[in-house]
């Protein structure tokens, strides 16, 4: 090598190895400077596998219950019973059940692929939820990694939350909605402070999830009134200039325009529903069952939440301007389950806990507004227990909840199986109990036929003399003229037994007429309880032995 050469790799070598040394000593302010990225997402991580644990576990396991049949049911039809039949009978908009059978088109139509939409649904809404938090932490001018951490944790752990994310119902998909519909309002609370205009994204995403929040139920008129008297909330109303009302108004007007088919489907099935409906309003421990879907089931998760929710509160009245974002949580939280309570207790029953179950949302970002909470030197300490005691308790509530089925349809087949013989038949009454209960027939591959009483969801033109005990058009009672003529037909008596399906007998078999009439010329050989689900086994007399023994009494009866 020349001496030049030598110099030259010299010089090359020496800057290398002091750029090298510089980068090494640098090497802990680096860190210090990521570790805070690196911890967020980590805990991040952690919290996101808690909550998929929570809503994932099991789920093969648990049955479709009877409203999860009627979604299955639906979704299965073609799309002219979507959007024909459905709105003759169900209140619900069909828009949920079209998206649950373009899932299943995709994704198969098993146990698993149907509760599959709500655990992407539900999971979809922690980070929702994330940046909802982030942007209220900056509203507030507080740290936005403690606040969104909180509100990822509340949300993980919410036993409302995972309850509805296992359902095949369209709750999961109104969570995240409405969590979308949120962070919409708070950018727009961001804009607006900033003086910049109305019109944008932030409004049009806000537009679209109003939308779809009135046609994913028929409550959601009231979600639609919280999202827009939240908007002027945060638009400031004084400060509107003629183009933002126009887009205001404008855009309403399409929201409206877009609904107004379910509108008019609401509207025809509101009657019926008024005049007969399976709910009952009762006062009852109503405080209790109206704050449950905010903290949890029990007084202390509550006395958690309500610390959280007085110390986020008083945090933000403390920022610049916070009694707007204070309002806008307190009307996305409130005013629905308001009016629901209103209108149960003066025209007819229709608060349903399940229905509420969005409005967590809300509670959720305005209880993690209390990890801003800083008063002299330790008032930090008790937003911080009452955190991790809501989030154990809740943790501890929804690894319990995992051991309980609504309604056990998989202990039914266990029970029924070994105790069908071929001929038989499975009469449902009322004809709703067929739905979960084909399914779970299906779910253990058995061949057990049922017959629907008296024909399958729905029943839009039932004998005269029937009645509507639920307010579904399609699931009529039978007078007992019409349920002798059924007991009394050929197809029936040529049955050797039939087990006897009834949901709730108290509604649509008052006094067992329809169990009397089946009874005569037959024997009890079985019968299985477990709630609701009512199954007696009548089999032919003439197929019951008779031993010299038991000559002139009445073959035994199955197992109870």
């Amino acid at each position: 090598m020349s001496i030049r050469g030598f110099y030259g790799w010299a010089c090359t070598s020496t800057i290398a190895t002091g750029a090298a040394g510089r980068i090494w000593h640098k090497r802990p302010t680096m860190i210090r400077a990521l570790s805070p990225r690196y911890h967020f997402a980590a805990a991040a991580a952690v919290i996101a596998l808690a909550a998929l644990a929570a809503r994932a576990w099991g789920m093969w396991a648990e049955p479709m219950w009877l409203d999860e049949g009627y979604s299955a049911y639906a979704a299965s039809k073609g799309w002219a019973f979507l959007w024909q039949v459905v709105p003759r009978y169900e209140t619900h908009p069909p828009f949920y059940y079209s998206l649950l059978r373009v899932w299943t088109l995709i994704a198969g139509d098993g146990l698993v692929a149907h509760r599959m939409l709500g655990l992407i649904c539900g999971m979809a809404t922690l980070p929702v939820v994330a940046l909802a938090a982030r942007r209220l932490a900056r509203l507030t001018g507080a740290s936005p990694a403690p606040v969104m951490l909180t509100a990822l944790a509340l949300t993980a752990v919410s036993p409302i939350l995972v309850e509805m994310t296992r359902e095949i119902r369209p709750y999961p998909l109104m969570i995240l909605v409405y969590a979308a519909a949120t962070l919409a309002l708070l950018v727009i609370a961001e804009r607006r402070a900033d003086g910049l205009p109305l019109a944008g994204r932030a409004f049009a995403a806000y537009l679209a999830c109003t939308a779809l929040m009135l046609w994913l139920h028929n409550l959601g008129p009231l979600y639609a009134a919280a999202l827009g008297l939240a908007l002027l909330c945060v638009a400031r109303a004084r400060a509107l200039t003629k183009a933002d009302w126009l887009w205001l108004l404008g855009g309403h007007a399409i929201v409206i325009a877009l609904w107004s088919p379910a509108l008019f489907i609401l509207l025809d099935q509101a009657p019926m529903w008024v005049k007969a409906t399976w709910l009952k309003w009762s006062t009852v421990d109503l405080w209790r069952r109206a704050t449950v879907l905010f903290a949890g089931p029990s007084d202390d998760m509550r006395i958690a939440a309500a610390i959280l929710a007085l110390f986020g509160g008083a945090v933000l009245l403390r920022a610049r301007e916070g009694w707007r974002l204070l309002a806008v949580l307190l009307l996305l939280g409130g005013l629905p389950i308001a009016v629901s309570l209103i209108v149960s207790a003066t025209v007819a029953p229709v608060f349903i806990i399940r229905t509420m179950t969005p409005l967590a949302i809300p509670a959720i970002l305005l209880m993690a507004c209390a990890t801003g909470w800083a008063w002299r030197r330790y008032g930090w300490l008790a937003p911080l227990a009452a955190l991790i005691w809501i989030t154990v308790a809740q943790g501890h509530f929804d690894l319990r909840a995992r051991q309980h089925i609504k309604r056990d349809w998989y202990r039914t087949m266990e029970w029924l199986s070994p105790r069908f013989r071929p001929g038989d038949m499975v009469f449902a009454y009322p004809n709703e109990g067929a739905l979960p209960f084909d399914r779970a027939v299906r779910d253990y591959r058995l061949a057990m036929p049922s017959r629907p009483i008296p024909t399958a969801i729905p029943s839009l033109n039932p004998p005269p003399g029937s009645w509507y005990v639920s307010g579904s058009r399609g699931v009529p009672s039978l007078a007992r003229a019409h349920l002798r003529m059924i007991a009394q037909e050929p197809a029936t008596q040529a049955v050797p037994t039939i087990w006897l399906l009834r949901l709730g007998p108290w509604a649509y078999d008052k006094g067992d007429v329809f169990l009397e009439e089946l009874s005569k010329g037959r024997v009890e050989v079985g019968r299985f309880k477990d709630g609701a689900i009512d199954i007696v086994g009548l089999r032919q007399s003439a197929l019951i032995p008779v031993t010299p023994a038991k000559a002139g009494v009445s073959g035994g009866a199955g197992a109870r």
